[in-house]
């Protein structure tokens, strides 16, 4: 197996940073309900659910190394979770009329790609591990996010004669959190196209191997 990973992982489900991973995974549904309601105090507590949810990412992270229980489980359900999380809080935001449609397209289009390349790799025994570019892009979507469920802060349009499918590129306010969206989503392709260099790259190499 080509793998460039060296910590160690353990098949004991039982500990901390798992039951943690799994209550942000209950957190998921329950998020996407509420945000759906589309009102003002839902849209509150579709906040609190999500940063909360986005913000323990962390934590069960940090649980996990700190007590040297890293786990096989929380390897695989930790990513997940993530991946739940953007994309449920992107298509939320779709769905309630706060994102132009492209964006989730090509999000989660992105997401599926990388997922059909994953499974290419792991036939071949090749699991990469990730990259900061792609921590710094899920990090930034979820503070993007959790911006645009708030509403706030409010930031002046850039005053350009932007076109509607571009929030903030006319006159009109909007949230930070869709800058913030704009830079993720350009940070998404990028770390996309870096997997797939090193992913081609341990593919031949393992390929050779065999």
């Amino acid at each position: 197996m080509v793998e460039e990973r060296t910590d160690q992982a353990s098949h004991n489900v039982y500990s901390v940073a798992n039951v943690v991973t799994l209550l942000r995974l209950l957190l998921v549904p329950f998020f996407f309900s509420v945000l759906l309601r589309d009102t003002e105090r839902s849209r509150i507590a579709a906040f609190a659910l999500y940063t909360l949810a986005a913000s323990t990412d962390w934590v069960d992270g940090q649980i996990a190394r700190r007590t040297h229980t890293v786990t096989q489980l929380g390897k695989i359900i930790d990513p997940l979770v993530d991946r739940l999380l953007l994309a449920s809080g992107v298509i939320g935001l779709y769905v309630i009329g706060v994102l132009p449609v492209w964006i989730p397209v090509l999000l989660l289009g992105r997401d599926v790609y990388l997922l059909y390349g994953s499974y290419v790799l792991e036939r071949h025994g090749v699991i990469l591990p990730v990259t900061y570019v792609g921590k710094l892009t899920t990090a930034v979507l979820f503070c993007g996010f959790a911006s645009l469920i708030a509403g706030w802060p409010m930031v002046p349009g850039a005053g350009l004669a932007g076109p509607e499918w571009l929030p903030g590129t006319g006159q009109t306010p909007v949230p930070l959190g869709m800058w913030l969206v704009y830079v993720g989503t350009v940070l998404s392709l990028s770390a996309a196209a870096g997997y797939t260099v090193r992913g081609r790259q341990a593919l031949a190499r393992a390929k050779q191997a065999e």
